[in-house]
């Protein structure tokens, strides 16, 4: 099977790493001084136990036009990335090409294939001018949840930190063909990937923890487990989660856990500063608009008050724009 990974970071470089030591013909989609050091050595992949692989079997350029069709693109850039590569996306697909978006937040194409009175409303905070959908045709696309911590430490070499699954689902539902072959190719790798029949489900238990966590830590610069034991910024985050609770609710979904748990195992997480907060310190852009802008629109679609919500997204667009600029 030939897979693409667009977006040859930490998590599209460990993916694709361990699918091509299955023997998958993988081509990673990369640039710069990382894409440099993929072609001259390989991608060397460091665990936590002190070990590592180094890949070599595996192809990586930057251009998506020379790489060619495949079976399978799995697109794991961040979703404030999309847009501007979604043009060059054709370029990879043939007639019966899957596309997997692996982003976190609420995904462009949330609605579709959805029995829904918004199943023709375009979520503006991750699509504005509807260029993403235009180039990844939704009969192509498969959800992902991502759930493993990785990070770059140097052009080439990725730490992976913790986590191994990769859940996948179908817009609609279905257990197709495709999805159990792209799930036992994941299983194959040493990675955990389940076909969720309710993949919305599974997205806002993720989306539930990350849309208070990642932008408190990113204004104050605390951790995982400093947020949770601090009461003050523990009571805010269960606000935030509570305003997308009745959202998230209102659209049909069942959390399955209940909000305590889920800020418990934040908490368990420890010590770990989350990735918009790695973003802000690097003066990169973040997620933002996918993990928390997205669930304030949705506040508005459904007519549900987030003032929490809005309060700390202008706060963190305010502050991303003061580092970036």
């Amino acid at each position: 099977m030939k897979v693409c990974i667009v977006g040859a970071g930490a998590i599209g470089g460990y993916l694709g790493a361990k699918l091509a030591q299955t023997g998958a013909n993988v081509t990673l989609i990369a640039r710069g001084t990382h894409l440099q050091a993929i072609q001259e050595r390989g991608l060397i992949l460091r665990y936590s136990d002190g070990t590592e692989d180094i890949v070599k079997d595996v192809a990586a350029t930057e251009n998506m036009t020379a790489a060619g069709v495949h079976d399978v693109v799995i697109v794991t850039l961040k979703a404030q990335s999309v847009p501007s590569i979604a043009p060059l996306l054709p370029a990879l697909y043939g007639k019966e090409t899957t596309i997997v978006t692996a982003q976190n937040g609420i995904p462009w194409w949330y609605f579709r294939k959805l029995e829904s009175p918004y199943a023709d409303y375009r979520i503006r905070a991750v699509d504005p001018d509807g260029i993403v959908e235009a180039n990844i045709p939704i009969d192509r696309t498969i959800g992902c949840i991502v759930y493993p911590a990785a990070e770059i430490v140097s052009p080439g070499v990725i730490r992976h930190i913790e986590g191994d699954r990769f859940n996948l689902g179908e817009l609609d539902g279905s257990r197709s063909d495709r999805i159990q072959k792209l799930s036992q190719l994941f299983n194959s790798a040493g990675l955990k990937s389940r076909v969720r029949e309710r993949i919305r489900n599974e997205l806002w238990v993720k989306l539930w923890g990350n849309l208070a966590f990642n932008p408190i830590s990113a204004l104050t610069h605390a951790t995982l487990e400093q947020i949770c034991q601090y009461p003050p910024t523990r009571e805010l985050a269960a606000n935030m989660m509570r305003e997308a609770q009745a959202i998230a609710e209102k659209l049909g979904v069942d959390f399955g856990i209940s909000l305590e748990k889920r800020i418990a195992g934040a908490e368990g997480v420890g010590a770990h500063k989350t990735s918009m907060l790695q973003d802000i310190e690097a003066h990169r852009s973040t997620e933002v608009d996918a993990i928390v802008g997205s669930v304030a629109e949705l506040g508005r679609l459904t007519q549900t008050p987030t003032p929490c919500i809005d309060a700390i997204y202008a706060s963190v667009k305010l502050l991303e724009k003061t580092v970036t600029s």
